[in-house]
């Protein structure tokens, strides 16, 4: 006969708490949050919603199928999409190079990421301005083989992927060096070649931190003024994005429409935080490990 004792297990310890302040002291600092969050974000954002139907609905349908409407939203999503296109392959690159290798000028290339956060967006037009406008160092040249960069598309994409390029780097960079280089190397000692590295092992090892870098860099696209303004020439139905056509409806004291046009930027503005909000569960869920 086989005794089996059975003891009672000890009760749980209570979690210790992360503070110790008293109640009404968190209470108070909770409320004061919501309350600011409430004052200076939803509020505003509520605020832009009632004012675009305001007026109706006929009112809100027809400022935004006006062709000047249409015109500045075509021209966001192809602004928006060259510059993703062009800063997701600089910042793959860019990252690549800085987590994986060693070579010089390297801090000198991490440095001039961050470029674009240090210099305001209405300097960084000026620049594109002072470089290929009609007086610029440039202008000479392009306009007499008949290339035309300021106050046109090219001029406005331009500016864009210079005010957004440092947002999928800087996504990507901390997580390739966190992962080290392990994974690559063995794959190039079982005979992978650089591109199967890359597309079997590398990019399926960074892809939400990817997306992630890819949504901050299409709202900034779609939200920016400043260097786009500077840049654009602001010719209706040619060169405004939809802030600068929301700016020109507003100065015209065509306050239902531009609150309209705005209420477009706001669901994409809502739309990218939804979007934001899955990839990092996503990547939240990926980092907590199996229990055993």
């Amino acid at each position: 006969m086989v005794l089996r004792f059975q003891t009672n297990p000890s009760p749980p310890k209570p979690a210790a708490q992360a503070t110790t302040e008293p109640r009404l002291v968190r209470w108070l600092l909770t409320g004061t949050a919501l309350g600011f969050l409430g004052l200076f974000l939803l509020v505003p954002l509520l605020a832009v919603f009632v004012q675009a139907f305001a007026s109706g609905l006929g009112t809100y349908a027809a400022a935004i199928i006006e062709p000047a409407a249409l015109s500045a939203v075509k021209l966001t999503l192809i602004t928006a999409g060259a510059s993703v296109t062009l800063n997701t392959v600089f910042g793959v690159a860019a990252a690549w190079a800085i987590a994986k290798f060693d070579f010089t000028g390297k801090s000198l290339l991490t440095t001039l990421i961050d470029l674009p956060f240090t210099i305001s967006p209405v300097i960084s037009g000026l620049i594109f301005v002072l470089l290929f406008g009609a007086g610029g160092l440039f202008g000479p040249l392009l306009e007499e083989a008949g290339i035309q960069i300021v106050f046109a598309v090219p001029g406005i994409i331009l500016a864009t992927v210079f005010v957004t390029f440092p947002f999928v780097a800087r996504e990507l960079i901390p997580l390739m060096q966190e992962q080290g280089t392990d994974e690559e190397e063995a794959a190039i000692v079982l005979g992978a070649r650089p591109w199967q590295t890359f597309w079997r092992v590398t990019l399926p090892n960074i892809k939400w931190g990817l997306l992630y870098g890819v949504i901050l860099c299409n709202a900034r696209a779609m939200g920016e003024f400043g260097a786009v303004s500077v840049v654009s020439g602001h010719i209706r139905g040619l060169t405004n994005t939809l802030p600068l056509h929301v700016e020109i409806l507003y100065n015209e004291y065509q306050f239902a429409a531009a609150f309209a046009v705005a209420s477009l930027l706001t669901l994409l503005a809502l739309l990218t935080l939804v979007a934001k909000h899955a990839v990092e569960r996503r990547t939240e869920r990926r980092l907590v490990p199996d229990p055993i």
